[in-house]
């Protein structure tokens, strides 16, 4: 194998405990499953496609796993967790400020030649003005519904 997976006595009771107790998520009880699977502390491992079919798993998740095991240093906890996200959620360009003035936008009066507002003229006025930044018209409709803005 690539990546031995050796757990100590305490994590691996640790993971017995985890898999037959209490509520967690089922992703979590697999991947420990997995870790228990391929643990080479009390004996040679089933080959990979045995532990794969018994567990339910391909194996491709077998050798992501025993990666990840690798990657943390042999810390079970963050190798059955969810790992934290790389790059932080992007913030969105509505703001109060923005949601006021395209509210404001959405009851004014529509130009001239257009009886009522549209989600998409709307979008194309939003894009003349300097102070709002470019929505989408999917997003106006979402902002505007958001605050029961009904476009009549």
């Amino acid at each position: 194998m690539k990546r031995p997976v050796t757990l100590s006595a305490r994590d691996r009771e640790e993971l017995i405990r985890l898999t037959s107790t209490g509520v967690r998520a089922a992703s979590a009880i697999r991947r420990a499953r997995v870790l228990l699977a391929l643990d080479t502390s009390v004996g040679e491992p089933d080959p990979k496609e045995v532990i794969a079919t018994r567990l339910g798993v391909s194996g491709e998740m077998l050798r992501l796993v025993a990666r990840r095991f690798a990657e943390t240093g042999g810390d079970v906890l963050a190798t059955i967790g969810r790992k934290k996200r790389a790059l932080p959620p992007v913030p969105s360009p509505v703001t109060g400020e923005v949601e006021a003035r395209l509210i404001a936008l959405a009851c004014s009066a529509p130009p001239a030649g257009h009886a009522r507002w549209s989600l998409r003229l709307l979008e194309k006025h939003v894009e003349l003005t300097e102070d709002i930044p470019n929505l989408d018209h999917s997003t106006i409709g979402r902002v505007l519904k958001k605050r029961n803005c009904v476009l009549i």
